[in-house]
């Protein structure tokens, strides 16, 4: 059975053919480089337009097939550009009417996942999906692909993008700042900003043209810029590795092409023991093998779509498509040597502090990162852990007991706390007993939140359940803030994290947390905060 996929979300005209054995015969593509500005969407529609029938023509040529060959047409459905998508839809149908074969409507970031499983080794990978119109950290679990975390504002393409256009370096502006980075190695300070698996890009992108604005060179302002986001990158893809204990990472996408952010992650990933993998160049950037490749797994285990459901979504999310060819693998990821736990923190130790059974917590250097990058984050964080832990204790929430700060060594040693992580409670209690746990974890943030406190990573690997009370640990990522917007961040972050941990019980979790939540705080409007903040994560 062959394939036939269009791709067009973008400024990138893709057509691809595939078997379903997963062999590609063909990929072919043309893209729209305006001569100033960004990526207008009537052009790109029209780019589109103009161009499909003669990649059409093409990849059938290159796959050494007739029209007639085809058995399946499938096309990105969304996420993308609502004009483009039309063009790339109306495309489809066409030739899938005219041909009278069955059409399928495929998620665009999914499809960049299957092609990066397709063209290497990877199993049951954490996924970093990197475009510029997508920022996303993504995982399997439970029937779907789960979002660990992404951009809260701009995606990582369009911060390069943008500021490439805004010092006039021209269009894309990955490739730019990648060359340029090479030739600077001083680093300029800029806004690092991560919350618990998320991330944000927009204050970055600000500060580095007001830099350029007062006199930086481009090249140390292009090496600091990528230096920066890609630290970023990495510590939220270490963060959802830790979280998930798998053992493989997955880089897709058109920014997946740098050298730079490959060469992060594989240190990474070393460090931790982990696999990493990224598809040949040509399956990173928006392609139409990725489209009939999915369109083909999408028919075998869903059949075809209905000419009148092929409309657009262009805002569709990664978590909304059911994927039932996938498996997970479980938890395979062990923490080397004599280490307890390994995170994107800090490396966890067992210790004796007199009568206590302790850990120390060590801000070991990451290798990934630059010197001036590390240094900055390891001390500002042990710092701000110890005072966050300190102030909680006086909101009346429970946390580990502070026996010594050492910022020289960058080291916290503190109580252990014998207990369970709620990601490993949820799975083994009941749902009675869930909703009970929730109503005292609502209360408790509740109280956080009223002290200024925000924690910065509510995973439900960072809330121990001992004794039947909660106990909060890893501040690191907290700061001091009464803000509705941090603390609608903060709770957001939780969401997710409950969401990948048990789904089916998930949304009845949260609304009971909440529930208690406002009961403490009085903050009703809060609610309208976390799906505003919701909603920006979106196709940008």
């Amino acid at each position: 059975m062959l394939s036939l996929g269009i791709e067009g979300t973008a400024e990138k005209t893709g057509v691809g053919i595939v078997d379903n054995n997963g062999n590609i015969l063909a990929s072919v593509g043309e893209a729209l480089i305006p001569q100033a500005g960004g990526i207008h969407p009537r052009e790109a529609a029209e780019h589109h337009a103009k161009t499909i029938p003669k990649l059409i023509k093409k990849a059938l040529n290159e796959a050494k097939i007739d029209i007639h060959d085809i058995d399946l047409v499938s096309f990105s459905k969304g996420p993308g550009l609502g004009p483009a998508l039309r063009s790339v839809a109306t495309a489809a149908r066409t030739l899938a009417l005219g041909l009278k074969v069955p059409i399928v409507g495929v998620n665009h970031c999914i499809a960049h996942i299957e092609i990066g499983r397709l063209t290497t080794s990877a199993e049951d990978p954490v996924s970093l999906y990197v475009s510029g119109g997508n920022t996303q950290i993504i995982s399997f679990e439970e029937g779907r692909y789960r979002v660990l975390g992404e951009t809260l504002d701009i995606a990582v393409g369009n911060l390069l993008d943008q500021f490439c256009r805004e010092v006039g370096l021209g269009h894309p502006g990955g490739p730019i700042v990648e060359k340029l980075a090479k030739k600077s190695s001083k680093y300029i300070q800029l806004p690092y900003t991560v919350k618990g698996m998320d991330l944000s890009f927009s204050g970055l992108l600000t500060a580095t043209i007001r830099k350029y604005e007062k006199g930086a060179s481009l090249e140390d302002l292009c090496y600091s810029l990528q230096e920066t986001a890609f630290s970023m990158l990495t510590e939220v893809t270490e963060r959802a590795l830790e979280h998930t204990k798998k053992d493989e990472v997955l880089l897709c996408g058109g920014v997946a092409v740098n050298k730079r952010l490959q060469e992060m992650l594989s240190i990474m990933c070393d460090e931790h023991g982990a696999e990493f993998y990224v598809p040949p160049a040509k399956y990173c950037g928006d392609n139409g093998a990725m489209i009939a490749w999915l369109g083909q797994l999408m028919y075998k285990y869903h059949g075809g779509d209905d000419i009148e459901n092929t409309t657009v979504i262009q805002r569709y999310r990664t978590d909304e498509v059911d994927v039932p060819w996938m498996k997970s693998l479980g938890s395979r990821l062990k923490p080397p040597g004599n280490i307890t736990a390994k995170g994107a923190e800090a490396n966890i130790y067992k210790s004796k502090w007199n009568d206590y059974d302790t850990i120390v917590k060590e801000r070991i250097p990451k290798k990934y990162r630059i010197k001036e990058i590390d240094e900055i984050l390891r001390k500002s964080r042990v710092k701000r852990e110890a005072k966050l832990i300190h102030e909680a204790k006086k909101q009346g929430v429970l946390t580990p007991l502070l026996l010594d700060i050492n910022l020289k060594k960058k080291t916290i040693v503190m109580e252990y706390i014998k207990g369970k992580a709620l990601k490993d409670v949820f799975h083994s209690i009941n749902y009675k007993e869930c909703i009970k746990i929730c109503k005292k974890l609502g209360k408790c943030i509740g109280k956080l939140h009223n002290g200024g406190i925000i924690h910065g990573d509510l995973t439900t690997s960072n809330i121990i359940l001992r004794d039947g009370k909660l106990v909060f640990i890893d501040f690191g990522l907290g700061q001091f803030s009464n803000e509705i917007e941090d603390k609608g961040v903060d709770l957001l972050v939780l969401k997710k994290s409950l969401e990948n941990t048990n789904f089916n019980i998930s949304d009845k979790c949260f609304k009971n947390i909440m529930k208690a939540y406002i009961e403490v705080t009085g903050e009703k409007e809060i609610m309208e905060k976390i799906k505003e903040i919701e909603a920006r994560r979106r196709y940008t």
